[in-house]
């Protein structure tokens, strides 16, 4: 498929191909497993869990068991120290991919290789075709607020860094932008720089001079979008005067970069006026993006799960511009492209590329029994419209039967394959004793919460939450950044609603017998998750990586200090006295 990016990209053929394989989705998926252990039968992994060269679906799951990363994790830091014998994959592992790490504070080695490349660049095309019937592209470009983190070499001389770094690295990317006509306004000494606010502001600058050419505007999540726009407010009046002047801001202090964009940047007074006029003409900054790139088709990035907060935002920024949800992955590997591209973010699916990997899903509709078994993984095509599943994940890089931890529900399916919808991390839970609060229950209680901070004309910036066990009996704490102040009187509403709002029986019961205590909301002072976010950067992580911690374990000492470092005020719930 790669081959095929040097000739002219055909949409239609790439959902025709599509369409076929979805038809036959069943076979396609025994075809896939069979490749992928006809493969690395003989590795050390496999040959433990004597399949004895079965390939077959029912022999994998009888042989080989159901893991999570800590399970894989010797294995992985063997190949990570060196090891080039045959371990998890018959060919050695030259590269590590780092997870996110924002909820334990400690990113997770994944083993990445070039199928991986494949099966993302697969996804990329496969998406862009079916966005391509409703938003068609010219040779233009699209102002990508990506960034990759350096890559280290490990311990045994791997290269190392995040998914996303690895993937904007590979030649393929290049070649697969292009053919889409998403070829980034910034050069790669941008998205390469050492310091992401250079880099960001750089990105910003690019696409302005760029404006007329911008048709998309797009992130890896929506976070990173909106942070670039709010970052676009402050410093909107010094981009102006670098167009006007032909000179690049002092704030930007990096050789490569300033190398880099002095080939771009050329004395324009007339666009700058322009860009100043726009900019003094807008209200509230409503409608910012569509303003600033008048050719822009969509905007594009992952908008569901912990996502979601950030929607709103994005929208009062593109006005009547579409919003439209990137696909469905990790960093593990992906797992199904967004076919339905008019569909809402909130409403956004995605389709499994039955040929990327091996999925299985586990049915969660018994978990509430604490008693009973979990039950029996079934294959792609038996899952139910409906139902919520928790995904097994076996790919080309050495993950077998891997608990991804995601919780999905079927909504239906496309020919034979099913279309899902992100519903939450399985493992992100407010527990404390039978209480059980998903990432999603969560949500949902900020939202309820913040309808009330609404009427009062402000926003829930961002937030997280953590289980205080210090106090007896241990409750939980909400940690909010809200846009302006509001009264104590309104934050104790918001307190109690946020404490009301979750619905688990486990919770409800505890609180009225006063096993679980008040919930307690902490107001954060402005700018705490731009403190988390260049902790995280700090770390060597990338913000097109960033995902804010929905629920931030003790383990992670550095970001519960960040946040108790910052605290404004604090309100306890009185929803149950």
């Amino acid at each position: 498929m790669l081959e095929k990016m040097e000739a002219i990209f055909d949409p239609e053929k790439v959902i025709e191909e599509f369409e076929a394989m979805t038809k036959d989705a069943g076979r396609v998926q025994k075809e896939t497993l069979r490749k992928i252990l006809e493969l690395n039968g003989k590795t050390e992994y496999l040959q433990k869990w004597g399949l004895d060269g079965k390939t077959d679906p029912v022999s994998f799951a009888r042989c080989v068991p159901l893991v999570s990363h800590d399970d894989l994790e010797p294995y992985i830091r063997r190949i990570v120290e060196g090891d080039v014998s045959p371990i998890l994959t018959r060919n050695p592992i030259k590269t590590i991919s780092l997870s996110s790490g924002t909820t334990q504070g400690k990113p997770k080695f994944i083993p990445f290789n070039d199928e991986l490349v494949e099966s993302t660049m697969q996804i990329f095309t496969t998406s862009y075709a079916f966005r391509s019937r409703l938003f068609p592209l010219q040779n233009g470009k699209a102002l990508q607020f990506i960034y990759g983190s350096k890559q280290f070499q490990t311990q045994g001389g791997l290269a190392a860094g995040t998914a996303t770094t690895n993937v904007f690295r590979s030649p393929q990317f290049h070649k697969t932008m292009k053919a889409i006509h998403a070829q980034c306004c910034s050069p790669d000494e941008v998205i390469f720089g050492p310091d992401f606010h250079q880099s960001l502001y750089c990105h910003l600058l690019c696409g302005l001079i760029n404006r007329f050419d911008v048709q998309l505007v797009s992130s890896t999540f929506a976070h990173s979008i909106v942070h670039a726009f709010k970052t676009f407010e402050q410093v909107w009046e010094e981009i102006c005067a670098d167009i006007r002047d032909g000179v690049l801001t002092s704030r930007v202090t990096d050789p490569t970069i300033r190398t880099a964009i002095s080939k771009l940047l050329k004395p324009n007074p007339e666009l700058a006026s322009l860009i100043h006029d726009t900019c003094s003409g807008l209200s509230n900054w409503y409608g910012l993006i569509p303003a600033l790139f008048p050719n822009a088709k969509y905007i594009y990035g992952i908008m569901t799960g912990s996502m979601e907060l950030y929607v709103n935002k994005l929208r009062h920024y593109a006005a009547e511009l579409p919003l439209l949800s990137a696909d469905y992955g990790s960093s593990e590997g992906w797992i199904g492209a967004n076919v339905n591209p008019d569909l809402p973010p909130e409403s956004a699916t995605f389709a499994v590329l039955p040929n990327i990997g091996y999925f299985e899903f586990i049915p969660l509709k018994d978990v509430s029994d604490f008693l009973s078994s979990e039950p029996k993984p079934v294959g792609m095509t038996e899952v139910n419209v409906g139902e919520e599943y928790e995904i097994i994940v076996t790919n080309f890089a050495g993950m077998y039967r891997y608990r991804l931890g995601d919780v999905v529900k079927v909504m239906g399916f496309h020919n034979a394959t099913p279309e899902l919808q992100f519903v939450c991390r399985r493992n992100l839970l407010l527990n404390i004793n039978i209480d059980k609060n998903t990432e999603k229950d969560l949500q949902l209680s900020v939202q309820a919460a913040a309808k009330l901070l609404a009427a009062e004309k402000l926003e829930v910036v961002d937030f997280t939450s953590h289980v205080d066990l210090s106090t007896e009996p241990g409750h939980y704490v909400i940690f909010w950044e809200i846009s302006g102040e509001a009264s104590a009187e309104v934050m104790k509403e918001c307190c109690n609603c946020l404490d009301k709002s979750f619905v688990d029986a486990g919770y409800m019961g505890s609180r009225k017998v006063k096993t679980i205590g008040p919930l307690e909301l902490r107001v954060l002072r402005r700018g705490t998750f731009h403190e988390i976010l260049d902790h995280f950067i700090q770390m060597g992580g990338a913000l097109s990586q960033f995902k804010t911690p929905r629920c931030v374990s003790s383990k992670n000492n550095k970001v519960v200090q960040i946040l108790c470092n910052n605290i404004v005020k604090s309100y306890f719930s009185t929803a149950y006295d």
